[in-house]
């Protein structure tokens, strides 16, 4: 999934932005371009937002002309569903002729647009949704599109980087996690996996998932796939209070929604800014960000979104392979992986698989 470059280009990049926060540069950058949807999600009632927003295609080219996005800054098309959007051939055609290094997310609900849209504009990589088998799908997404997003696979996975997006739910299970692992195991794809969270713009407001014997329930074919285990097996800690990690992702990652609004993160309901009214480069870097940055890198620990932990997971545990627990301490601050702030992330995991 990551290379050593990856690992290592993110290293630097985070060195510059945590330096200097007034010339910071994204590693990735999501746009929620649409809230045109045709599923009837449980876990995101965007679907429902009315009127239906565009981001315009010239929103976008203004955004990518900002120089905090790099040649090397990842940028996501999404929604909603991306491909409803009324410009989104246009958007892509401009991607793929001056920012190759993007990716396409899709419910895969129209495979054949989808499908031709990746073959006419090569994305850098596709993110499909696939959160069980048939049933689960049709209970949790209200539509009932297993067989589209199988088509989209069967279609696509010689032809461009493919990973299935699960996300563990209060209305799916690890059944259903263990099922998508084996999908994608069939098909010789990746696959990613997430925990639902409560996020504003997606209006879901339900109960964050709990679970007797967390750990117990993982299933182990997960350990056939990159980056996962550790996400969902430390979520425990976390929800528990026990596990303390300080966001350092929102210096590096960003996201724009439909509106123009561009949020601290994709859990709090902080805007930074918006693009109509001042430039990406402003929000992103003008003094007063910096400021919510710097608050919250040093004092929320409030999610357990993939988007955002994933990267602090990723960070401390590659630190800890350099320094003593004691002395990341000295310059990153306090953190915990479990209830014994002394254990570390090698011992943590070796005891629990």
């Amino acid at each position: 999934m990551y290379t050593f470059l990856d690992y290592a280009y993110n290293g630097l990049l985070y060195l510059n932005n945590t330096a200097r926060p007034r010339h910071k540069r994204l590693s990735q950058l999501m746009i929620y371009s649409t809230t045109a949807c045709q599923s009837r999600c449980k876990h995101c009632n965007i679907w429902q937002k009315r009127p239906v927003e565009h981001l315009s295609f010239e929103d976008i080219k203004r955004v990518m002309q900002s120089r905090c996005v790099t040649r090397r800054t990842t940028v996501g098309l999404e929604g909603g569903e991306f491909i409803l959007h009324p410009q989104a051939e246009e958007i892509m055609d401009w991607f793929q002729s001056n920012h190759s290094n993007y990716t396409l997310l899709s419910n895969c609900l129209e495979p054949r647009r989808v499908i031709d849209a990746v073959r006419r504009h090569q994305p850098r990589h596709l993110y499909v949704s696939l959160d069980g088998g048939r049933e689960t799908y049709q209970r949790m997404r209200g539509r009932d599109g297993y067989d589209q997003v199988i088509e989209v696979v069967e279609a696509l996975k010689e032809e461009v980087p493919l990973s299935l997006m699960f996300c563990l739910s209060p209305w799916n299970g690890f059944e259903d996690m263990a099922f998508v692992i084996d999908v994608a195991k069939q098909y010789g794809v990746d696959v990613r996996i997430g925990i639902y969270g409560t996020m504003a713009f997606f209006d879901t407001t339900s109960e964050l998932l709990t679970a007797t014997d967390f750990i117990g329930q993982i299933p182990k074919n997960i350990h056939g796939t990159q980056e996962n285990y550790d996400f969902v097996a430390l979520y425990d800690q976390w929800q528990k209070g026990n596990l303390q990690l300080r966001c350092q992702s929102i210096i590096s990652n960003l996201v724009i929604h439909s509106n123009g609004d561009v949020p601290l993160c994709q859990n709090l309901n902080t805007m930074l800014g918006n693009i109509h009214r001042q430039s990406l480069d402003d929000i992103f870097n003008g003094i007063q960000a910096c400021k919510v940055q710097c608050h919250h890198t040093q004092k929320c620990n409030d999610c357990w979104i993939n988007f955002h932990r994933k990267y602090d997971i990723i960070l401390v545990r590659n630190l800890e392979r350099l320094f003593p627990k004691w002395l990341i301490e000295k310059f990153y601050g306090p953190y915990q992986w479990t209830a014994d702030p002394k254990q570390t992330y090698r011992k943590h995991l070796k005891e629990i698989q």
